[in-house]
């Protein structure tokens, strides 16, 4: 009751301030037609001597605009509490032609006034065209209230329900990585920051090709955390786009590192700008265990569609009979040929010599025994079947430049030793990618191994476009290298890219226990989850319903998305959603975003053209400027098939002697 009393006193008052305009236009009517109505006899005495008074003190009446503003003002006020609604179908096109010709009309229609005609067609004129002047303010000024008030269509992509309050405080720490962003919050831009003050908790960052992740983010990774002295390992897809990154951002930040860190590439593409190193030392294999991981790591990397069928026998055949190899050779001689293209080498020898060398091992007997089964069994077809599963893949391995970088020892693959930090590169080609990424993948897998353990320097593994290589033992690294300093940085697409390649367990692994997420634009079931992730918000409902006297509007509260699925499907380039995790002490109240991040592109611009190129490492010119290139690859190459070839017929003299 008390709401709809203080309607009607509203409507009273409004309809008074009305009325008061309205007044004040027949006085002006009065004053400046009053040679008409006196003619007529219309005038009254009293109200000249008010009207005069008023000219005298206040000189109201010196210019007819003064009371035309006064009348127009009341009139402006009247409209703003408007509460009928006869007709929906206002536009502004409608409200301007209607507010454009009542002024007109109402303000510059003076000069009838002093036109030379007779005194009242000139005044009938100049009265009429007020009217209709202050008729189409009125109706303008009505619909502009409630198109201004009402209009439940002023947002329909519901943007300022969905907007929110973000973090605008850096929060920085030795480890940390800080965004700037842009983003917007009822109706006001705001300067913020996506502070990632624990890196050690994983991230991920999404996004469809050309979204911007590589470019805001992975960059900045790269950079913020070289500069706070982190040792890193970069998987770098499109060599050498983020490797030529870390090596300019090294170059300038060497004194943030105790000990000055070395920069490394492995490039098969350019062996002129790649170093040497052999993933399979004996040194750091310790037990047959890591012979097997390796093997493992290669064989799923040739083959992804294993990655489904672990366990089965086709799949395990192979993989058991490359880590037989790979374990003989570190054995062998104390492991001086214990190099990946030994081991090809080796595994493309006559079968029968393979197995009659390696059954000479006692270690070797029971991994060996359903090949030596088949063997004296006389299950050719299943022997041949077996070995041939293991053959077919790693014939594609058979590269020269390949057997280049994989048999030498420039470095080793502990980047973050606190004695000999190291910035490592490893470029993939997307043209030859089934076969580098095998190789890749074995380097991956034994990095993995070196660096998640204690004491060892704070460091970085950034993998861009993670599908495109198996990276055995991720989903543990991402759940217990924290403690150890690891901070995990994963760039891919999309979901199902990460579930079509690693399988829904791994997958599923993968994506539940990263802490820190970056999205762009990302569609379908992607979309869906993250929108899921980023849970729901009390939002505001409004309904109208609108008849022919009046209308009624209800609004209602209830949980909705914050960051719906479709708004996810969307986004603009550089705009990305996400959520970042928080530490003990370093409390992030907001840790949901949805905001443009901010790139200085004249900076990075100046940056890029000033970077200097990865250095030529292995100088293959003579002093006579001959290159020599691909004979020393050559010499290589065959050196490695002659010494495979050695190591049968001494073994096989070997045997033959006991």
């Amino acid at each position: 009751m008390q709401n709809e009393d203080d309607v009607r006193s509203l409507a009273k008052i409004i309809e008074l301030i009305r009325g008061v305009s309205i007044l004040i236009l027949i006085i002006h009517i009065y004053w400046f037609c009053y040679e008409f109505l006196a003619e007529q006899n219309a005038t009254l005495p009293v109200i000249n001597k008010i009207l005069l008074n008023f000219q005298r003190n206040t000189g109201l009446f010196s210019q007819p605009v003064w009371t035309k503003l006064m009348s127009f003002g009341l009139l402006a006020i009247s409209c703003l509490g408007i509460r009928g609604v006869k007709e929906v179908k206002i536009t502004w096109g409608k409200i301007s032609v209607f507010l454009g010709s009542g002024f007109v009309l109402f303000f510059f229609n003076g000069f009838i006034i002093r036109l030379q005609y007779a005194i009242a067609l000139k005044c009938s004129f100049y009265v009429l065209t007020l009217a209709v002047g202050y008729i189409f303010l009125l109706k303008a000024g009505l619909w502009m209230s409630r198109l201004i008030k009402n209009n439940l269509m002023e947002d329909v992509f519901n943007m300022e329900n969905e907007s929110f309050m973000q973090e605008t405080q850096l929060m920085e720490n030795e480890y940390s990585v800080n965004l700037p962003t842009r983003f917007s919050y009822k109706r006001k831009t705001y300067n913020g920051w996506i502070n990632v003050v624990n890196p050690f908790r994983a991230s991920i960052v999404l996004g469809t090709p050309g979204s911007g992740k590589s470019y805001a983010i992975i960059n900045n990774y790269i950079k913020q955390q070289i500069k706070k002295g982190f040792s890193m390992y970069i998987y770098d897809f499109k060599f050498d786009d983020l490797s030529v990154i870390a090596y300019n951002t090294l170059l300038k930040n060497t004194d943030k590192y105790e000990h000055t860190p070395r920069f490394y590439v492995i490039n098969f593409d350019n062996p002129e700008r790649s170093h040497r190193c052999n993933p399979i030392a004996p040194e750091f294999m310790t037990d047959i265990a890591d012979a097997y991981e390796s093997a493992y790591t290669i064989m799923l990397n040739l083959n992804k569609t294993w990655i489904q069928k672990q366990g089965d026998f086709f799949v395990e055949s192979p993989i058991i009979l490359l880590t037989s190899i790979i374990w003989y050779l570190k054995i062998y001689q104390n492991g001086k040929y214990c190099t990946f293209p030994h081991a090809i080498e080796f595994l493309n020898k006559k079968y029968a010599d393979i197995f009659t060398i390696l059954t000479s091992y006692p270690e070797l007997e029971n991994y060996l025994s359903p090949f030596i089964d088949a063997w004296e069994g006389g299950a050719q077809d299943q022997l041949q079947g077996q070995i041939a599963s293991a053959k077919i893949p790693l014939s594609r391995m058979i590269s020269p430049q390949l057997y280049w970088v994989m048999s030498g020892n420039d470095f080793t693959l502990d980047i973050n030793n606190p004695k000999e930090p190291k910035i490592l590169c490893v470029g993939n080609n997307p043209d030859r990618q089934n076969i580098y990424s095998a190789a890749l993948g074995l380097y991956n897998s034994r990095i993995v191994k070196l660096i998640n353990k204690k004491g060892q320097l704070k460091s970085a593994v950034i993998i861009d476009e993670l599908p495109t290589i198996y990276f055995r033992g991720l989903d543990n690294l991402i759940a217990t290298a924290r403690s150890n300093k690891v901070a995990v940085c994963l760039g891919f697409q999309d979901f199902s890219q990460l579930n079509r390649d690693y399988g829904d367990k791994e997958a599923k692994v993968v994506m539940n226990t990263v802490g820190n997420i970056f999205s762009g634009q990302v569609v379908g079931e992607t979309a869906k989850t993250l929108s899921e992730r980023f849970g729901k918000v009390l939002q505001k409902r409004q309904s109208m319903t609108i008849n022919r006297q009046d209308k009624s509007t209800s609004i209602n509260t209830q949980m909705d998305t914050l960051i719906p699925a479709s708004k996810i499907s969307n986004l603009t380039q550089g705009v990305f959603v996400g959520a970042v995790s928080d530490n003990f002490g370093e409390r992030i109240e907001q840790k949901i975003f949805h905001a443009e991040i901010v790139v200085d592109n004249e900076k990075v611009a100046k940056e890029t053209a000033a970077y200097k190129p990865i250095p030529v490492i292995t100088n293959f010119t003579d002093e006579n400027g001959k290159n020599h290139l691909q004979e020393e690859i050559e010499f290589n190459y065959r050196r490695i098939k002659n010494e495979a070839a050695q190591i049968i017929v001494d073994e096989l003299e070997r045997i033959k002697k006991n």
